[in-house]
């Protein structure tokens, strides 16, 4: 079977052949002739086995029959005729680059929008109309809210990779770019995994739709070689350098867990005279766009990724994928050993397993419904103490860490350590604590000079019994003890002193 039986152009035809496919894969067999008859499809295939075409080829042809344009077709300014729906920006620019690879020949306008980088060029870009769109969904809002995109006239929707979309939280984005669209559209549905959620999503999208399932879902490529490597977490970084040494791989792709591991790693290997580079969320668009086309092009040996690229890297006859870390989510793992093993080639998948990943492990094998083979750690030596510190922040030995709430190294604070940089005086320091030593007559010189003593002043108060209740009264207990008289308290009979009544209502 060729593509021209299919039912394709010889311009497409052509297309394919200068990309070295001279015969179609069954997903592409089965696809193909239900997107021209004008079907809804739901189509269950994993990554690498040729889907992008699958939809992309008969798309064309629609747009441009035979390849000319139909007769009276115009574009409309801001309108979009055929839009693709990613999950990443690495997949929508790989979508893009396949919409432009297969339609050279053609006068087809395409645009790629997506976040991260300006608006204003994308917004230009869909201005004069389109033909085909692709897009990742947040940015495709935006751009609706600017009214610079218009979808009522869309006649086919896309949606690759939709079981990632959902997986990523784009189920509400993507249900309102739908109720943009005109109820009246041809609708197609791919993913590699197939969840309750992605069923439900198919059963209000698709009409009647075909469905198309090359392999049973969420299992991995046949020709894909897996290994597993049971060590300890801290032994993996010596590990993957180790494997990519003693086999000498030219081209791996790494898969982290979290963007700090991703970029720890790529330094640790690039340390190690292992050139690498990482790509993850956090790295601007024009950085991961030069690693993964430096990748590309065999000038960097490794690159370590997170799982927003697991999607969207389509690197040709790529021979290796190293899982650093299991995914939390088994269907993950489909995805990401689907970058190698593309087009019925066949690759290589290692994964590294610490102890506390064997349960990930175990719900893999039981969602692959395979056992993978261990590999063996001949030949590998583990890390030495030091070497798995180097990486640890440097103290002097017995300090404690700069925790919170703790002192600066050296137990200063900042103006003790200021107070520090003075010079001290050479006089000997009492060790007696303050309040017990002597003080000194000797005035400061930098104090005001004190005035001589007053004398005290002669008690004039009268001592009569009036006077001496009301300062009684007054001073309470703070009255110094008169010296005893005739006038003392009267003795009770249990030798209990009794108080005076005051000599102003008398005894």
């Amino acid at each position: 079977m060729s593509f021209a039986t299919l039912g394709l152009s010889d311009v497409l035809v052509r297309a394919v052949a200068a990309t070295g496919y001279t015969s179609p894969t069954p997903v592409q067999a089965q696809a193909i002739p239900a997107v021209l008859e004008g079907r809804d499809l739901m189509v269950a295939a994993q990554t690498g086995t040729g889907k992008t075409a699958g939809f992309a080829l008969p798309i064309i042809e629609k747009l441009y029959p035979a390849g000319q344009a139909e007769a009276g077709q115009r574009r409309t300014p801001k309108q979009v005729r055929v839009l693709v729906l990613t999950p990443t920006r690495e997949l929508a620019a790989q979508v893009h680059e396949s919409f432009r690879t297969y339609g050279g020949e053609l006068p087809m306008k395409t645009a790629c929008v997506f976040g991260g980088v300006g608006a204003n060029p994308q917004m230009k870009a869909i201005a004069p109309g389109l033909d085909v769109l692709v897009a990742c969904p947040g940015r495709l809002l935006d751009l609706v809210g600017q009214r610079a995109v218009d979808l009522s006239k869309v006649e086919i929707l896309v949606l690759d990779e939709a079981d990632r979309m959902l997986d990523m939280g784009f189920v509400h984005d993507v249900k309102k770019v739908i109720a943009k669209l005109p109820s009246q559209r041809q609708s197609l549905l791919f993913s590699a995994t197939f969840s309750k959620d992605i069923t439900d999503l198919a059963n209000k999208l698709l009409n009647n739709p075909a469905r198309i399932q090359v392999t049973p879902p969420n299992t991995t490529v046949e020709r894909i070689e897996q290994t597993v490597y049971r060590v300890p977490a801290g032994h993996k970084r010596a590990l993957v350098a180790h494997l990519i040494t003693m086999g000498a791989w030219e081209q791996v792709l790494v898969f982290t867990r979290t963007k700090h591991g991703a970029n720890r790693l790529a330094e640790y290997l690039d340390k190690n005279g292992l050139p690498a580079a990482a790509i993850h969320g956090n790295k601007s668009q024009s950085a991961r766009t030069k690693a993964l086309a430096d990748f590309k092009a065999n000038k960097l040996r490794i690159l370590v990724a997170t799982d927003i690229a697991a999607r969207g890297l389509d690197i040709d006859q790529l021979p290796h994928v190293v899982n650093f870390e299991l995914p939390n989510v088994s269907e993950d793992y489909v995805h990401r050993i689907g970058r190698t093993g593309r087009a019925g080639r066949s690759g290589g998948a290692v994964s590294l397993v610490s102890p506390d990943e064997e349960k990930l492990l175990r719900d893999i094998e039981r969602m692959t419904k395979q056992k993978i083979e261990e590999g063996s750690l001949e030949g590998f030596e583990p890390p030495a103490q030091a070497e798995l510190n180097s990486d640890r922040p440097e103290r002097a030995r017995g300090a404690p860490s700069n925790g919170r709430g703790q002192r600066p190294a050296g137990g200063a604070g900042r103006g003790q350590q200021a107070r520090a940089d003075k010079p001290r005086s050479d006089k000997a320091r009492s060790d007696k604590p303050r309040g017990e030593r002597p003080r000194t007559d000797r005035p400061r010189a930098d104090a005001p000079r004190s005035h001589p003593p007053r004398a005290a002043r002669p008690n004039s108060e009268p001592q009569d019994s009036v006077s001496e209740e009301r300062r009684h009264q007054a001073l309470g207990n703070r009255m110094a003890p008169s010296s005893p008289s005739s006038d003392a308290p009267r003795k009770s009979p249990g030798n209990r002193p009794q108080r005076e009544k005051p000599a102003l209502f008398g005894r």
